[in-house]
């Protein structure tokens, strides 16, 4: 019956669904964001990312937009500790350092790919989503690769549901 429709609709929602997403934690203007080119339908689109966001950042604009980001990784997972009834590993370097690594994924792809996982094209890998924090399996199963969300059955599991930006900064090795 509305199988004429079915093409438009799905063409204006996919992009619009993708925009919203991955502007959740913009660290600059829309000038530099990521240009969306879309191809045919929503389960077929694909999505043309520059290679990295900051490569025309200067040393101190990469440094704003880093500061930006980990402060951004930090409070989503604050809160999605909160909001999933999970916990961080005892040790908090861990969530440290893969909050920073969220976040140079934040500057460097415009989306908080997963930063424990290697990948042949992450360009490729942040425009499919999968592995977009929370990635697919954490959502679903909540099964963290990378720890940063433990369940409080996982044995590296702590009694932490909150890591403060200054503790992320140090515990990782600072900013850049």
């Amino acid at each position: 019956m509305l199988t004429h429709l079915r093409m438009p609709i799905v063409a204006v929602i996919c992009p619009l669904l993708w925009a919203v997403t991955s502007l959740a934690f913009v660290s600059k203007p829309p000038s530099r964001m990521a240009t969306a080119n879309v191809v045919g339908r929503c389960g077929e689109s694909k999505f043309a990312l520059t290679a990295t966001k900051d490569a025309n950042m200067s040393e101190e604009e990469r440094e704003v937009a880093m500061e930006k980001a980990l402060k951004a990784m930090t409070a989503f997972s604050n809160k999605y500790i909160e909001n999933t009834g999970t916990y961080y590993c005892s040790d908090k370097s861990i969530p440290a350092v893969v909050i920073k690594g969220l976040a140079e994924h934040k500057v460097t792809l415009g989306t908080p790919l997963c930063p424990c996982r290697f990948y042949e094209n992450k360009e490729k890998e942040a425009q499919d989503g999968y592995w977009n924090c929370p990635c697919v399996p954490m959502r679903e199963r909540h099964e963290c690769h990378c720890m940063l969300f433990l369940t409080e059955d996982n044995d590296f599991s702590g009694d932490e549901k909150n890591i403060s930006f200054e503790e992320v900064k140090k515990l990782s090795g600072g900013i850049l």
